[in-house]
């Protein structure tokens, strides 16, 4: 089929003048939803500002000290409710379960009878003693072993502004499952990405000798991103895509929790082992560092 360039040359102008009305017209009727969509465009954390960490701690416990875990710096969870996750043991503030000596803590998970559970083990906490909004966190431990073990290191909101778990966030600095030997877990949970839905975001890295060696464990927040480390080696990112507190809570103060568990919905995902007791985690240090921008 011929096309007439005379019509079309003719035609032109006017049609110019009608695809302009149109574009108008729509602008008029979302002129709204497009200035809002504009604003998510590019999210805000795609791009990193330059930021930086102090060299020294602004906190730390090396634990060169002998007795309970430092009271200035942590506080226990205390009971065996399940913890939301089933879990096995009942938290004590025993020093059994969490005992300072040799420059180093022990959380010790052990078979023995407490408030209607058959194992102990403590989890402890340094919630309004140690609160930060981003920072470095480094934690130098070695994992226990045996089918049920779960071990974490990990931070919660200390405020809960967001709401309760997993609305104000939760970060997962190490978290090790004994039915998987050395395969070690990195995660954050929001209300948009969590277990609970199976939307959560985390990265996972077999650690050799993960029971039998001391490795460092590490994230840097800032407000751009979570980076997850193992022996100074990045295996996570978790980048704020500037949506809002659903996606990024991690603007509020986060405190840290040291603890081993035992059984639960993960742990105890294979079954249990009873005849591994008692069970710990060593931990060498703990040190925090304050966030710069340079």
């Amino acid at each position: 089929m011929k096309l007439n360039k005379s019509k079309i040359s003719l035609n032109l102008p006017f049609l110019l003048l009608l695809q302009l009305g149109f574009a108008f017209t729509l602008a008029a009727c979302r002129g709204a939803d497009a200035s809002r969509a504009s604003k998510t465009t590019i999210p805000a954390g795609q791009v990193d500002k330059d930021w930086a960490f102090a060299t020294t701690p602004v906190w730390a416990d090396e634990f060169e000290y002998t007795g309970k875990p430092d009271s200035a710096k942590w506080g226990y969870d205390i009971g065996g409710s399940g913890w939301g996750n089933n879990e096995l043991q009942y938290y004590t503030d025993h020093i059994d379960n969490a005992r300072v000596g040799e420059g180093k803590l022990t959380i010790t998970a052990r078979q023995e009878s407490l408030g209607g559970r058959e194992y102990t083990s403590a989890r402890i906490v340094t919630k309004n003693k140690g609160d930060w909004t981003y920072g470095r966190f480094e934690v130098k431990a070695k994992l226990p072993t045996g089918k049920g073990t779960w071990p974490a290191i990990w931070m919660l909101s200390t405020d809960n502004i967001y709401g309760g778990w997993p609305k104000s966030g939760e970060i997962d600095i190490m978290e090790h499952v004994g039915y998987d030997q050395d395969r070690v877990h990195v995660t954050v949970h929001t209300e948009a990405y969590n277990h609970g839905i199976g939307t959560q975001r985390g990265s996972n890295k077999v650690v050799a000798n993960a029971s039998t060696t001391f490795h460092l464990y590490r994230i840097d927040w800032t407000p751009d991103a979570i980076r997850g480390f193992i022996d100074d080696q990045q295996m996570f990112e978790f980048v704020n895509e500037g949506k809002g507190p659903a996606e990024w809570p991690f603007d509020k103060r986060f405190h840290l929790l040291l603890n081993i568990a035992y059984g639960g919905n993960w742990g105890g995902a294979q079954g249990i082992d009873t005849n591994i007791f008692p069970q710990s985690m060593e931990v060498d240090y703990v040190r925090v560092y304050k966030l710069i921008q340079k």
